[in-house]
């Protein structure tokens, strides 16, 4: 049975990034770099490495640099070039006017929200949803692992990934039927539960492939949590309707929302490099 191609894919970046002033008040935190990249950055070749065209980002006031990032600088391309510089270093940079999209989220009402105010340029097509700061690394990327499972079940997935028991409160989690491999049914989800009630230990971990319902969910989605919008509310209005599964991840996860996720992240990755891994480690036992 084919299914609708995943063509598309939400980046909710309108977020004010308070846990990181005061390096986040003039810069968006989807621009941090890990090494030397930004998030935003490794979500994108994410995306484009899962056959996805359209990049539709939800910003917000301050989030103009993103914008710049992806777009020409023609005075530091012209300048590397005319040295002779290595321009391979741009790659990815470059997104075409037909292949992204901005669209601004005015009132910060939660991730439903933002999703919401993208409905018009997703249309009537299942997309993708990226968390940038949710940095997932693997040999293959977590999108692409998704996309495969899509082509043979359709419907709605999440990323999950199996976390210790004691750690689940912090997390929303789901509540697993059938198991085949790396996919599982989904019959519920559970915004952190307390470790006893937890379903499992299966955390939703950032990605998403949706149907287009959500969007019609969502358009009369009262308030949740911390008064906001809430996609899993949506979601788990939709579950029973339509087929939900998860994909277990097989790679890492980093949460780069927070400090201590974010640096670990920054070591992880340097300790994979050649150009790094050696100088990381003399500093790292120097310090410990």
């Amino acid at each position: 049975m084919s299914h609708k191609p995943i063509r598309k894919a939400v980046f909710p970046v309108a977020g004010l990034g308070t846990r990181f002033l005061p390096a986040t008040k003039a810069i968006p935190k989807e621009m941090l770099p890990i090494i030397d990249r930004p998030l935003i950055q490794y979500a994108v070749d994410e995306a484009i490495e899962a056959g996805i065209e359209q990049m539709i980002f939800v910003t917000g006031r301050g989030k103009s640099a993103i914008e710049d990032h992806f777009d020409m600088a023609y005075e530091l391309e012209h300048t590397m070039s005319s040295r002779g510089k290595d321009m391979t270093i741009l790659d990815g940079t470059h997104l075409k006017p037909g292949n992204c999209a901005y669209v601004r989220q005015q009132v910060p009402m939660g991730l439903g929200h933002a999703i919401w105010c993208a409905r018009d340029i997703v249309g009537d097509e299942p997309f993708a949803i990226f968390l940038p700061d949710e940095f997932m690394h693997g040999k293959t990327g977590c999108m692409k692992q998704m996309v495969s499972a899509y082509k043979e079940k359709g419907g709605n997935l999440l990323s999950v990934l199996e976390i210790p028991e004691d750690q689940v409160s912090s997390y929303g989690v789901i509540d697993p039927g059938a198991r085949d491999g790396t996919l599982t049914e989904v019959k519920g989800l559970v915004e952190k539960p307390a470790q006893k009630d937890a379903p499992s230990n299966l955390i939703i971990s950032g990605r998403y492939i949706l149907q287009p319902d959500v969007m019609r969910t969502l358009e009369n989605q009262e308030a949740g949590s911390g008064g906001e919008i809430q996609l899993t509310d949506a979601m788990a209005k939709m579950i029973g309707s339509q087929a939900f599964h998860a994909v277990t991840f097989d790679g890492d996860r980093y949460d780069c929302g927070s400090k201590a996720g974010y640096l670990e992240a920054n070591f992880a990755l340097a300790l994979q490099r050649d150009d790094l891994a050696d100088d990381v480690r003399k500093f790292i036992k120097k310090y410990i």
